[in-house]
């Protein structure tokens, strides 16, 4: 006897129950979700919390999402709808362009920061429609750049890597700098102390230059930084261009 093949699991690839619940729609649904992620975080995502921010019980949400699994595909998919990526006619805006959806992949995730905890456990999130949109958009500006076609999808895949490294790294500083209550300055500077004290046996890292870094805005090192990066980045994928 024939076994029947399991479909793989994932709100992309389950069909859309025609029939909704008046009261209730699915994007109301994912757009209370995302609210409750930037508030609480993701431990906070459950479907009864949910629900009760809706007025209404988990089975409710249950006719619009299976499972939380599906829920968090269904919220990465919402906040990647925020990321620009330009349409180019001339391969010399490639880089200023790739530079912008950079920068706006970024902001995205450090606006959520929730997203930190959240991308490796998202399943087959490459099928939402927002993210297919950013893909389809991203690999049009990267063939329009110069890059061949069997290579534009490797060089996206380089640039979105570094920004998700280091947006994550970010995020999770910042996350833990909530937690604290203070400003980003007042825990740097209340860090400080231990830190040089922790350095004393490292001669590199109690050198003049890393005291100046102390001396910096975080905020500004932090964009600094990532500049710098995304530059380096750049520069390499630049030499691959057919321009």
């Amino acid at each position: 006897m024939a076994v029947e093949k399991q479909q793989v699991g994932s709100v992309w690839t389950r069909p859309r129950r025609g029939r909704e619940q008046p009261a209730l729609t699915r994007e109301q649904i994912v757009a209370e979700a995302v609210a409750l992620l930037d508030a609480e975080g993701m431990e906070a995502l459950t479907m009864r919390q949910l629900g009760a921010r809706l007025n209404a019980g988990a089975t409710s949400l249950y006719r619009h999402v299976a499972n939380r699994d599906e829920l968090i595909e269904l919220v990465v998919d919402e906040v990647y709808g925020e990321i620009r990526v330009s349409e180019i006619t001339d391969p010399k805006q490639w880089r200023k362009a790739t530079q912008e959806c950079a920068a706006s992949l970024r902001a995205m995730i450090l606006r959520h920061p929730w997203m930190a905890s959240t991308l490796g456990q998202v399943g087959l999130s490459y099928l939402g429609p927002n993210v297919m949109r950013m893909t389809d958009r991203m690999v049009g500006l990267f063939s329009t750049g110069g890059f061949a076609a069997e290579e534009a999808g490797d060089a996206i895949g380089v640039l979105v890597g570094y920004v998700v490294g280091v947006g994550i790294s970010e995020a999770a500083w910042l996350t833990m700098l909530a937690r604290t209550g203070q400003t980003e300055q007042e825990l740097m500077v209340g860090l400080r102390p231990a830190a040089e004290q922790a350095a004393q046996d490292f001669p590199h890292l109690r050198s003049d230059a890393a005291a100046a870094n102390w001396d910096q805005d975080p905020g500004a090192a932090r964009d600094r930084k990532f500049a710098y990066g995304l530059d380096r980045v750049l520069d390499g994928l630049n030499m691959r261009r057919d321009t």
